[in-house]
Formats: C-alpha cells, sequence, structure tokens
C-alpha cells in the first residue's frame, strides 16, 4: 500500500464543507473506477502547525505505483460528468503540496532482514 499525500489550502472565499463535499464525489468516482482505494480527509486542529504545512491534510491509498499512475491518466479519458466533479472540488483549491509514502520498513525489506 502507498500513501499519495496532499496538504491543501483553500481559496480565501472557499467553504470548507462545500470542498470536502466536492472532494468526496470526486474521490468515490475514482475509486468506483478502480483508481484509488480509500481516503481520508483531515483539517488541521487549533491552528497548530508549521507555516510550510497546508489547512487540510488528503491521505489517498493505493495498491502500487501502476494504480496512481491510472488515477492520474483518469481525468483525461474522463467524460463531461467527470470532468465536471473535477472542476467542481478543484475551484476551492488555492494550493496543493505532494509527497508519496510507502510502509516501512516494507515487506521485501523486512524478509531479507530476517534472512541475515
Amino acid at each position: 500500500m502507498t500513501s499519495y499525500l496532499c496538504m491543501i489550502d483553500l481559496k480565501s472565499d472557499a467553504r470548507a464543507l462545500a470542498f470536502a463535499a466536492a472532494l468526496d464525489a470526486w474521490l468515490v468516482l475514482l475509486r468506483d473506477d478502480g483508481c484509488i482505494g480509500d481516503w481520508r480527509l483531515m483539517r488541521r486542529k487549533l491552528n497548530l502547525a508549521g507555516d510550510d504545512f497546508g489547512d487540510f491534510l488528503l491521505e489517498i491509498h493505493v495498491r502500487d505505483l501502476a494504480q496512481l499512475d491510472a488515477a492520474f491518466h483518469f481525468l483525461g479519458r474522463a467524460d463531461d460528468a467527470a470532468r465536471q466533479l473535477y472542476d467542481r472540488m478543484n475551484q476551492h483549491v488555492a494550493r496543493v503540496r505532494y509527497a508519496l509514502y510507502r510502509p516501512f520498513p516494507d515487506p521485501e525489506r523486512v524478509e531479507r532482514l530476517t534472512l541475515v
């Protein structure tokens, strides 16, 4: 399992609940098409974070990099309804920073360590 993390800041006039609902609709579409697994959206609490952290943290789980690649290509082959869902979500977003994480130690590394 790989985690694709997005730190998100909304536009100053965006409504957080409208963004969350639009994001959920977009991610349900991606999940139902098999492009992603589960996800969760978290919001910074009590404004406790450094300057480089976003107001929201989105964590999207994918099986592997091939599934993540399918998610990136989804919008290019999507129909108008899917593009509208994406635009409805993206209209709230001012800034996004991305990161890709995997479990560590990974199963292969653990197996090698047990053989030593």
